[in-house]
C-alpha cells in the first residue's frame, strides 16, 4: 500500500520533470515562441525559467522580467525565488544584487543546476570569464543533458583561454543540441582553435 501512494504522488513529480526536459529541448532547438507558449500559470519553475530566456531571445525584456518576477514570487526557502530575482536583476544592470541572489540561490539548493547557470550567466556579464565557467560546468556536472550550461561554459573557457575545457564542453554542446540556432559559430570556434 506504502509502495502504491508512494507512486501516486511521484507521478505529478516526473510528469513536471518531463515538461521542463522537453521545454529545454525546444529551446535548445531555437523553437523560442513554442517555449513561450508551453508556459502558464501552473508551469513548472524550469519551464518558467526557460519561458524567461525565450522571452529575452524573442528581445521581449518586459515579457522576460515578467516570468522572472513569477520566479521571484515564491517563498524565500525556494531557490527559484533568488533566481528568478536575479533574472529581473541582471535584466535591469543590477549585476552585483543579481551576483548576491544567485549566490543565494546556489547556498538554498547546491544541488539545482539552473541556480548554478543563473551565477554563471551573471559571472559572464561581469566578465569573470574563470568564474563563469566554473559556475556553466557545476551545472553541466548537474545535469549533463543542460545544453547550454555546456555552450556557456564552452564560450566561457574559451574567453579564460582554456581550449581543451572549451573543446570539451562544445562537443557536449553540439551532441546535445544539434539543432541549436549557435551551432554555426559552435563550429567556426572550433574549427579556429583546431586550426583547420
Amino acid at each position: 500500500m506504502r509502495a502504491a501512494v508512494f507512486v501516486f504522488l511521484l507521478v505529478p513529480t516526473l510528469a513536471l520533470a518531463q515538461d521542463a526536459a522537453e521545454v529545454r529541448k525546444m529551446y535548445e532547438a531555437g523553437r523560442y515562441q513554442q517555449v513561450v507558449e508551453r508556459s502558464n500559470d501552473g508551469a513548472a519553475p524550469a519551464v518558467v525559467y526557460t519561458a524567461a530566456q525565450s522571452h529575452q531571445k524573442l528581445g521581449a525584456s518586459d515579457q522576460a522580467r515578467e516570468s522572472y518576477g513569477q520566479l521571484a514570487a515564491r517563498g524565500e526557502d525556494d531557490p527559484w525565488h533568488f533566481i528568478g530575482m536575479s533574472g529581473q536583476q541582471l535584466l535591469d544592470g543590477q549585476i552585483d544584487a543579481a551576483a548576491e541572489s544567485a549566490r543565494q540561490a546556489v547556498a538554498v539548493a547546491g544541488n539545482l543546476a539552473e541556480a548554478h547557470f543563473q551565477l554563471g550567466l551573471v559571472l559572464a556579464k561581469r566578465e569573470d570569464w574563470a568564474g563563469a565557467a566554473d559556475a556553466f560546468d557545476r551545472a553541466a556536472e548537474l545535469n549533463s543533458n543542460m545544453a547550454y550550461a555546456h555552450y556557456y561554459g564552452g564560450l566561457m573557457a574559451y574567453r579564460a583561454g582554456r581550449p581543451a575545457r572549451m573543446a570539451n564542453a562544445f562537443e557536449r554542446f553540439l551532441q546535445l543540441a544539434p539543432e541549436a540556432p549557435e551551432r554555426p559559430e559552435v563550429m567556426s570556434i572550433m574549427r579556429t582553435v583546431r586550426g583547420r
